[in-house]
């Protein structure tokens, strides 16, 4: 089946279904200027000054032992405050006012979902809209981030330190995330898979809690589940939506 028969049966399969789950990873986001991880262009495969690899710098320890370089590459390499969605984002949000989509459960923290307009996020990692005082829990924006000059944000009630309510390595995902994320799986019709390699656990076991009959996994390279997929599609997912986009009966 070439490319534009499975766009055209994808959309089709969108216009079918009642309860449409959108599960997605960091290519969901490449084509808004945000880097993936673990593609040849990706995070892990880019350059950077610092002499520890991005998995460490990325750790629960090597943030409280060293707040100043994980910070330097946090700014630097993981903040993207210009980024602006794409045409993924921007059909799940149209699927999601339409009340066909009901949830949108993410591996991303870039927040590009709710720029969007998506309302029913599920944010696996957490998000760098959301930073907190480590001592006295008072709440950060990433503008208030942004507007730090110091490296270390510290907080202006307390002076401690504020760190990112992301998941870092060594920590484990919110469970309550988790246990919803199974529920809006293992309720939808229509099993949307994109931008994700599907090697990142607990994550990626998540899609195994679908128990119906249609799964389209769009994401350029082959991941371990592709033979699950009844509809495959190895393209760009933001070009991909933007044509389903136009071929879905307003």
């Amino acid at each position: 089946m070439e490319n534009r028969e499975k766009i055209e049966q994808l959309a089709t399969w969108i216009e079918a279904s009642d309860y449409i789950v959108f599960f997605g990873g960091a290519g969901t986001s490449t084509e808004s200027g945000i880097p993936d991880f673990r593609s040849a262009a990706g995070l892990y495969q880019s350059e950077h000054h610092s002499p520890y690899p991005p998995e460490v710098m990325l750790s629960h320890t090597f943030f409280m032992q060293h707040p100043e370089v994980f910070y330097d590459f946090y700014r630097s390499k993981m903040l993207h405050p210009h980024a602006q969605p794409n045409g993924c984002h921007r059909l799940l949000s149209r699927l999601e006012h339409d009340g066909k989509l009901k949830a949108v459960i993410t591996q991303n923290i870039d927040g590009l979902h709710q720029t969007a307009g998506c309302s029913e996020v599920l944010e696996l990692h957490g998000s760098v809209h959301r930073n907190y005082c480590m001592d006295c829990s008072r709440f950060y924006s990433l503008q208030d981030i942004l507007d730090i000059k110091e490296t270390v944000p510290r907080c202006k009630d307390c002076g401690g330190l504020v760190r990112p309510d992301v998941v870092l390595y060594e920590e484990e995902l919110d469970q309550n995330v988790i246990m919803r994320s199974i529920q809006e799986i293992s309720t939808a019709d229509l099993l949307i898979i994109g931008g994700t390699s599907l090697t990142v656990h607990p994550a990626a076991s998540l899609i195994s809690y679908f128990h119906g009959s249609k799964v389209a996994l769009l994401n350029a390279d082959p991941t371990p589940y592709d033979h699950r997929a009844g509809l495959l599609i190895a393209d760009r997912i933001g070009q991909v939506m933007t044509q389903v986009d136009k071929l879905i009966s307003t």
